[in-house]
This record gives structure tokens, sequence and C-alpha cells, in this order.
């Protein structure tokens, strides 16, 4: 973990993304910054979305971490913080890789990780670079479902049942200790990615596609939904959608991937 990262503890905020947000915008972040909160009143997911989850059942925290890369550069981001996400729980939970993998663990494109295809966690980046050749400070919030999926699952999202960490743990996880593992995972994970991007994790991603192969639709951002046979993605991240003829590039925004009912 990095050293001079700063670790905050607060009891209620309405959102720790938009705090650090704040003092990004400000010209305040100096060192990597971690803020946890028991209680997050206007918490977000993306596209504006609202984040509504109980205290007392899930984990909520924002991390502002400097990158040398341009925001341009930065492609691939939110899957390489899924993949960090999945390495801090196996961790925390004394599990190996493969374990998750048996458990049902794995990640949808471009930011969610499912368990048995059920929502469990969800990834929300923000940031930029206030001006040119200054580092790109990216704040990226994570909300993780802990225990009673079931009471939380209408309030969690309208796209997908809610699953949560109990569902897989034989004892309950000290969540200081989860958070703490998950932070430096996402700083080792961010050392390697700030040099060689995410082509380095392309295939390790892949291998927790959770739509690899089969019919998906993406919608959104104000265009007509495309169908194809999820294909993996690209070295930079983005999703390749396999149609009769040709293969489309989809990049991350404001669009939404469901299995083709």
């Amino acid at each position: 973990m990095t050293a001079n990262c700063i670790f905050e503890r607060v009891a209620e905020t309405r959102s720790t993304n938009d705090d650090l947000l704040e003092r990004w915008r400000a010209g305040e972040l100096i060192d990597p910054v971690a803020r946890i909160a028991y209680r997050q009143t206007a918490g977000k997911g993306r596209a504006g979305r609202s984040w509504l989850a109980s205290p007392e059942d899930s984990l909520c925290f924002s991390l502002a971490h400097p990158f040398k890369r341009t925001p341009a550069e930065l492609s691939g981001l939110s899957l390489l913080v899924g993949l960090a996400v999945l390495s801090g729980i196996a961790q925390a939970c004394n599990l190996r890789g493969s374990e998750l993998h048996e458990a049902g663990f794995r990640l949808k494109w471009p930011n969610d990780l499912l368990l048995n295809n059920n929502k469990l966690a969800g990834i929300l980046i923000e940031g930029g670079q206030a001006k040119a050749g200054e580092l790109t400070w990216m704040i990226i919030g994570v909300g993780i479902n802990l225990r009673n999926a079931g009471v939380s699952a209408a309030q969690l999202t309208n796209e997908l049942k809610a699953s949560s960490l109990d569902q897989i743990t034989k004892s309950p996880i000290d969540n200081e200790y989860l958070w703490l593992k998950l932070v430096e995972s996402l700083e080792n994970h961010f050392a390697k990615f700030d040099q060689y991007g995410f082509r380095p994790y392309k295939e390790e991603w892949m291998q927790w596609d959770a739509y690899l192969g089969q019919t998906a639709c993406i919608s959104g951002a104000g265009k007509d939904p495309v169908f194809g046979i999820a294909r993996g993605v690209d070295d930079s991240g983005a999703l390749l959608l396999q149609q009769a003829n040709k293969t489309v590039t989809v990049h991350a925004g404001d669009v939404s991937l469901r299995i083709q009912a």
C-alpha cells in the first residue's frame, strides 16, 4: 500500500465522492486519500442514479488517486478497479481467486461486480486533469453489499437483483479490515496501470467476464439499442460486440449492457 495514502473515517456525509471532488477542484489534494462513511445521504451510482443502501449492510468509500497518465490514457480504469476489488475481497476473506470464481463472482462491463448474476458491488469514477501537464486525479467510489441482499435489492438497482458478500463467507467480515484490503489492492493495481495501462490486464478481466459469448444489448446515450454477441474487450477496455458481418466497439460511457431477453 502507498505509504502516503491518507485514511479518513466519517460517521455521515452526503457523498464521499463529492467530498473528494470538491477538494480536487479546490486544488487541495496532495497525497492519495481514502474516505469512508458509515452513512452516505446522497450516495451516487452511474449516470446520476442514486445509490441507496442500508449503512449496516454495506461498505461505501471513495479513493482519490493521482495518475501520471492523461484522462484520455485512462481507458479501462473501471475494469481495472473491478479486478482490484475482486483481489481485495479474496485477501480479506482469505480465499483464492479461483475460489471466488467457483462461487460465482463475475465482472459486468464496465463497472459492476456480480455474484451469481446478481449485483454485489458498483463502481463510480469521476475526476480529471485541472490543467494540461498536471497529474490526473481520479475519484473512485466503491459500494459493496455486505449482508441482507434481499432487503436492499429493490433499492440498489432497477437493472439487477442484489447479492451480498455474506452469501459466500462463513463468518462476518470486519468492515475496517475489508476496507483496508480493498484500498491496498487498488493502490497496488494503480501503480502498474499507471505505467502500462489496461492491456496487461485484458486477458485476466475476460476470465471474469459475466457476459462473454452471450447475446447482449447495449442501450443508452440517446441511441438505438445495439445487439451482438459479447466477445470480451480490446486492449483499451472497450467492449466488443460481434454482429453478422462486423465487430462493434463500444466505449464506456452512459450506456447499459444487458443480456438480450
